[in-house]
């Protein structure tokens, strides 16, 4: 039976989620991130099935979001990017926690997500030696674009915006893979991505796929891209993920 145990940890609301009879052994540990207003139990069906494969799985709400859902900001794209910047901030915290408990089997820490929650684990990639094998399930692994777009889209909405808002945002180039892909340093990593994704574009992944195509520290890097598929997590997909972790953890 797998057990789904509601955690605070230094103020962050999370899931636990780990087979019963495994709960109080070290394992592999997984952290998953949700999507833009979403929560961590829309993410609970792939948290089980790694859990089923012997994986203790971690999801955190983010911040603006679930238990910490706070009214999105009058600044478009203010509250997404403040969202995914304290995942980062978050995440040793997570980490930290389990450490202290000795339930980290050698080690063994990875890292996972859905569109927001893929971004956020392309910008971990940057910055987390730590954090062994990665997957970023439709997420962008180029923020600075992503938010080059997004100001361009409010441009053409006519929407209000800071003069100042690519300064605002400018922690983006410390966290943005495609500026140090070199970070992978050999990780099996996990990309997927739908041709026909209505939200994140595509094509940011597939420029990245041929921007580090042949190098050595990406040779345990996975892309797969998904033919017509839009902005959707289906069962398939997730039984992929599964493997993937069960595998490469």
């Amino acid at each position: 039976m797998v057990l789904v145990l509601k955690r605070q940890i230094k103020g962050i609301p999370v899931l636990e989620v780990v087979a019963d009879e495994q709960r109080h052994q070290p394992l592999p540990l997984v952290i998953y991130y949700h999507g833009w207003r979403s929560a961590k139990e829309l993410v609970l069906t792939q948290a089980r099935k790694l859990a089923e494969a012997g994986i203790r799985v971690v999801l955190p709400d983010a911040l603006n979001h679930g238990e910490r859902l706070q009214p999105v900001s009058e600044i478009p794209s203010w509250t997404f990017w403040q969202s995914i910047q304290t995942n980062l901030a978050e995440f040793s915290l997570i980490v930290d926690y389990w450490h202290q408990l000795n339930l980290i089997q050698a080690d063994r820490i990875g890292v996972g997500g859905v569109s927001m929650g893929g971004m956020t684990t392309a910008a971990l990639l940057t910055k987390h030696p730590e954090i062994k094998v990665a997957a970023c399930i439709m997420g962008s692994p180029a923020p600075l674009a992503y938010a080059r777009l997004v100001r361009e889209n409010i441009r053409a909405h006519q929407l209000a915006q800071p003069d100042d808002l690519g300064l605002l945002t400018s922690w983006l180039t410390a966290y943005d893979l495609t500026e140090q892909p070199q970070a992978i340093a050999q990780r099996p990593v996990l990309f997927w991505h739908g041709t026909a994704d209505e939200r994140i574009p595509y094509e940011q992944v597939a420029a990245f796929e041929q921007q580090i195509k042949g190098q050595t520290y990406a040779k345990n890097v996975t892309f797969l891209t998904a033919n017509g598929e839009r902005h959707l997590v289906k069962p398939a997909l997730m039984n992929i993920i599964t493997d993937f972790f069960s595998t490469q953890l």
